[in-house]
């Protein structure tokens, strides 16, 4: 599903060239979880964006879903940004005085769906989120844990090849960032492709394996047997 093969890159400030990524390889399969870890400057934010199709490397190749994403268009790159790839962030991107389910259509009216059937399709991600009886509850009439399963369900819309989450528990508390990492888990035993890009190891702990960055090369990657489960719950 993902292959890096030999990344780097680097950022030129004149003179200054600041090595962000070294020669990063590895490949993710089609149904894995991976959680890629590191401190503050290992370059998981530079790796993250070449995943997500939002900025490539100055030397190697990145393959999506058997397609080399630095030689595509920016046409194609939006095309794959919308459809291959679920996007999570810390900050959950909602519209806030939009609904729960016209913030998970939303990439589907883009996609051009039909309403009938983009309604259908957000009203069953919610109930799999466990927010059936929130759909018409704005962004701003729910809470921290609500709003980032909502940001979830968004990123199911187009049944993307991948679901990247960039920090995706950082703004909440300890019980909700549970609850997030326990619809992960279960996503990923869904067979999704899942990728948490994180820096609490009690987060990477509950992937099926865990690469770990530092000063922009892999200094680990391994499976994770000793991993945690996390417990859905109500809020």
């Amino acid at each position: 599903m993902i292959k890096a093969d030999n990344l780097s890159k680097i950022y030129s400030n004149g003179s200054v060239e600041t090595v962000a990524l070294s020669n990063i390889s590895f490949e993710v399969e089609e149904g894995e979880f991976v959680a890629i870890m590191g401190p503050s400057g290992s370059g998981k934010s530079t790796l993250m964006h070449i995943i997500g199709a939002l900025d490539t490397p100055t030397s190697g190749a990145y393959v999506l879903d058997g397609k080399e994403v630095g030689k595509l268009s920016d046409d194609e790159l939006a095309g794959i940004r919308n459809k291959k790839i679920g996007f999570v962030f810390q900050a959950y991107n909602l519209l806030p005085r939009t609904t729960a389910l016209k913030n998970v259509m939303l990439p589907m009216v883009y996609a051009g769906i039909p309403k009938e059937e983009r309604v259908e399709r957000a009203k069953k991600l919610l109930e799999m989120v466990g927010l059936g009886n929130r759909i018409t509850h704005t962004s701003n009439q729910l809470s921290g844990g609500q709003q980032q399963r909502v940001a979830i369900a968004r990123s199911l819309a187009m049944s993307p090849a991948i679901i990247l989450a960039d920090e995706p528990t950082g703004n909440l508390a300890t019980v909700q960032g549970e609850e997030i990492m326990a619809i992960f888990q279960e996503l990923g035993e869904q067979r999704h492709t899942v990728v948490v890009i994180t820096h609490e190891p009690n987060i990477a702990e509950h992937a099926q394996r865990i690469i770990y960055l530092q000063d922009g090369a892999i200094i680990e990657d391994s499976t994770n047997h000793g991993r945690r489960r996390a417990k859905r719950g109500g809020e």
